[in-house]
């Protein structure tokens, strides 16, 4: 027999399934601004595709029938061959920044902790850095480097903020500390490498989507697949952290066992998207932050947050082919002008509260 009882309270609804037991919550805000932002993300993936570089027009309407293989053979090929491997890398990037920016957030429990401030992404970029001044990796790409410095960037913050557990206090100091380590290695390099070296590398560094493809967006689309519905799954484990540890290991949660596996997903997360694209920053940044005051959830909420994360990539993506006539502009560029006034408004909120500085 199956008996439901269901409750409202202010901005979310419970329910309670009796058999099988079952119960949750619903928030419709939330619904809400995730169905506002997948089309917003899809409007400006078609507006993308229309309006991306080259000389050839594609009209907005005829994205989407060229995307399902209806249309004439110049269309068909200025959107499927030329224009839709890079907004898919842009849409895909972008989710990742967005959702591993999330998970970070909400395990530090800081509004300021994001890939590209604790060190990933700048991981990344010395293991990049090393093996064009060393010849290091036998021919590796920049993406596989970009891939491995960044996983082991990850690892290594948390193994060194370990003591007989984790906080999230100590994964942003750490995290900060690996970030300005990697940040003087790459410079260094830089440096000292000659200058057909650093050309090689400098596109890649910023964050750029320029000669991006199939190649680059389908390992992207594996780690989303794969890592997006275990973070799902540990949403519950996840908000119970915000209690703190003693309260959530009361709650039944393993702590360190649940904040491990968030902090390895996002990092993997981060580590594929800055192989594809390089480090695209502040993505990870203002992307929770915005869902989560659309959605006016007490932390941000994930799916959400990967739309956000999703169009701000794409729009930046848009201004960045089209803002300059006679050349491309490196997405990273525009991410960075748009995101440093967000990042000192949310010092400046954060001081304001008594949360920061």
């Amino acid at each position: 027999m199956l008996g439901i009882n269901a409750a409202r309270r202010p901005g979310r609804a419970t329910f309670r399934i009796a058999h099988p037991a079952v119960s949750g919550v619903v928030r419709p805000r939330l619904i809400l601004v995730w169905l506002t932002l997948a089309a917003v993300a899809f409007g400006v993936f078609c507006t993308a595709i229309a309006f991306g570089s080259g000389d050839f027009p594609v009209a907005l309407p005829d994205v989407v029938p060229a995307l399902w293989g209806s249309g004439d053979p110049a269309t068909l090929f200025a959107v499927r061959e030329l224009r839709l491997p890079r907004a898919m890398v842009a849409l895909l990037s972008g989710a990742a920044f967005g959702a591993a920016g999330a998970v970070f957030q909400t395990v530090t429990r800081n509004p300021l902790a994001s890939p590209d401030m604790l060190g990933i992404t700048q991981g990344a970029g010395a293991a990049v850095a090393a093996g064009v001044a060393f010849g290091i990796g036998g021919g590796l790409s920049s993406q596989t480097l970009g891939l491995a410095g960044a996983l082991t960037a990850g690892v290594l913050i948390y193994l060194l903020a370990w003591n007989r557990g984790t906080t999230g206090y100590r994964i942003v100091l750490v995290g900060i500390g690996i970030s300005w380590m990697c940040t003087s290695v790459t410079v260094y390099l830089v440096s000292r490498m000659e200058l057909y070296q650093a050309q090689k590398i400098v596109g890649w560094l910023v964050g750029s989507l320029n000669d991006r493809g199939w190649a680059e967006a389908r390992p992207l689309a594996f780690a989303l697949l794969l890592t997006l519905p275990i973070l799902i799954l540990l949403t519950r484990l996840q908000r119970t952290l915000l209690l703190g540890d003693e309260v959530a290991a009361g709650l039944g949660t393993p702590v360190q066992r649940t904040r491990l596996a968030l902090v390895l997903c996002a990092s993997a997360l981060a580590a594929f998207a800055t192989a594809a694209t390089g480090p695209v920053l502040f993505v990870a940044l203002s992307s929770p932050q915005i869902a989560q005051r659309l959605a006016r959830t007490p932390a941000p909420p994930l799916t959400a947050a990967a739309l956000t994360g999703a169009a701000i990539v794409l729009v930046s993506d848009l201004i960045s082919q089209r803002l300059l006539s006679d050349m491309v502009i490196p997405v990273g560029v525009v991410t960075g002008v748009l995101g440093a006034p967000f990042l000192l408004w949310q010092l400046a909120r954060a001081n304001r509260a008594g949360s920061g500085g």
